[in-house]
């Protein structure tokens, strides 16, 4: 039995900004309620931003790190589809090192390795002071076959 061929890139790999906020406009949780925003995005890097406001505090008044979270793999997605075969998450880990502090998160994503079937990446979070506050790590898997259900989950 043969392995299907890769599926079409979802993104081209020249797709320009305006191109990719529209695309990723549709993530109603990262961009509607969050309000994670693409800043840059080319294949080796991407970078995201998220102004801190009263909604992603927790209760002892510090940034919730579902809201760190959410930053980094909204950043992930981009870098993993962009001019690749539609790529999900299989594993994803993050290391809070730091509080920020000021209003503002910067979460710049690097490719560590591409491969076929599977990619590997790592997304570090900055605040705007330059306060390193996580790494978020993530394996990410290639979709392969005659379609794509964009609801199936793995």
């Amino acid at each position: 039995m043969s392995t299907p061929p890769s599926l079409p890139p979802v993104l081209s790999a020249d797709s320009s900004l305006a191109e990719l906020r529209a695309f990723f406009a549709k993530d109603r949780y990262a961009v509607g309620l969050t309000g994670a925003r693409i800043i840059e995005a080319k294949v080796d890097r991407v970078i995201c931003e998220l102004a801190i406001t009263e909604q992603h505090l927790n209760a002892m008044g510090a940034v919730m790190g579902g809201a760190i979270f959410t930053l980094a793999d909204f950043a992930l997605a981009i870098i993993s589809n962009l001019g690749q075969a539609p790529t999900v998450s299989v594993s994803s880990t993050i290391e809070y090192l730091n509080a920020p502090r000021g209003s503002v998160l910067r979460a710049q994503a690097r490719v560590d390795k591409s491969g076929g079937s599977l990619g590997y990446y790592t997304v570090d979070i900055h605040d705007e002071v330059g306060t390193h506050v996580a790494r978020f790590v993530a394996t990410c898997f290639r979709r392969r076959g005659p379609h794509f259900n964009q609801a199936e989950s793995i």
